[in-house]
């Protein structure tokens, strides 16, 4: 915890007091973090990514590299579609992070995490997880509901309909779609 905080003096924050980056000229840039494990990025997640980026001036997107889980998709895997499918959002950087998501967001200079809420049951566990981020280190979080289309849409679901043969192509982007093929392919 950083000592002399306004949550740690007791107080109510003022405007401003969030860790934000500078431009070159001395203005605000807002940032953003988007976290996930996108073992496989889904269209669910590639809508809130571009959404997000429409509303903030750079949104980083960041894979945990920590998980206790083995994923179908090596960390490394799943940075290189998170880049293929967001090389047309300019102000997105894929990124993954170990540790405490709130220590990359004070080492990036990032006031916010975004979270994709589906439904309310989403919303009981990222809030927990979104007030006790704001007690670590003043970082906000930011919620943003699904898109209809997508709020039933699970990477763990996509993994085991596209296991059984189901035609997923609806649900991912095309790389992703492409990647789930051959990893699933037959021997």
């Amino acid at each position: 915890m950083r000592g002399g905080s306004a949550v740690t003096e007791g107080r109510v924050p003022v405007f401003g007091e969030t860790a934000v980056g500078e431009t070159a000229a001395g203005g605000t840039v807002r940032r953003v973090v988007y976290p996930g494990s996108f073992d496989p990025v889904t269209n669910g997640h590639l809508d809130i990514i571009v959404r997000a980026a429409r509303l903030h001036d750079e949104v980083f997107v960041v894979v945990g590299a920590n998980l206790a889980k083995e994923g179908l998709f090596s960390v490394d895997e799943r940075l290189a579609m998170l880049r293929e499918v967001t090389r047309g959002q300019p102000n997105v950087r894929v990124d993954k992070f170990r540790g405490l998501l709130v220590e990359f967001c004070k080492a990036h200079h990032i006031s916010a995490i975004v979270k994709g809420l589906r439904a309310v049951s989403d919303f009981e566990y990222e809030m927990e997880m979104a007030q006790m981020n704001y007690r670590l280190e003043e970082i906000e979080t930011l919620f943003m509901t699904a898109n209809p289309l997508y709020s039933f849409l699970r990477s763990s679901l996509v993994k085991e309909i596209a296991r059984y043969g189901g035609d997923v192509s609806s649900l991912v982007p095309e790389p992703v779609f492409k990647q789930l093929q051959e990893r699933l392919a037959a021997p």
